[in-house]
C-alpha cells in the first residue's frame, strides 16, 4: 500500500462552533466551510482534518460514530518547541473553549505536556519533549 495522503474526518455538531475553535487556536483553514463540512490544515505538513456534521459522516462510516464526549475516539499529539509554548496554548485552549483534561505537568523522561478536548470532545495531546 502507497497512499497519496491521510487525513482525518471528524464528527461535530456544530460546525459554527467547530470552526470559531480552530480558528481562535490559529489553525490554517483548508477552504470554505459549507452546510457539513469545515477543514484545517494542521502542522508543518499541512495534516488536513475535515470535521463533518455527525449525520452527514454516519452514512460514510458504515456504522455507528462514537460518542466522543464519553469515549476516546482517537488523540492527536500536537509537538510544542518548548515548556513556555505548552503553558501558552493550555491557555489558548481554554480561552477558546476547549477543556483542559489535564493541565501541563512533567511526565516520562523529558516530557511536558497537557490533555485537552475540543467542545465537541475530540482529544488532543500536547507535548514538549527534550531534544526533538
Amino acid at each position: 500500500m502507497n497512499p497519496k495522503k491521510i487525513w482525518a474526518n471528524m464528527a461535530v455538531d456544530n460546525l459554527e462552533r467547530t470552526t470559531a475553535f480552530y480558528t481562535r487556536l490559529g489553525f490554517k483553514s483548508n477552504g470554505t466551510p459549507n452546510k457539513e463540512l469545515t477543514s484545517f490544515l494542521v502542522g508543518e505538513d499541512g495534516f488536513i482534518i475535515h470535521f463533518f456534521l455527525k449525520e452527514a459522516l454516519k452514512p460514510g462510516m458504515k456504522g455507528e460514530i462514537a460518542d466522543s464526549q464519553t469515549s476516546n475516539e482517537i488523540i492527536f499529539t500536537l509537538a510544542a518547541g518548548s515548556r513556555n509554548q505548552v503553558d501558552a496554548w493550555a491557555a489558548e485552549v481554554a480561552q477558546a473553549g476547549g477543556k483542559l483534561v489535564s493541565a501541563p505537568e512533567a511526565f516520562g523522561n523529558g516530557y511536558y505536556g497537557f490533555v485537552f478536548a475540543d467542545p465537541d470532545g475530540h482529544k488532543f495531546n500536547v507535548f514538549y519533549m527534550e531534544g526533538l
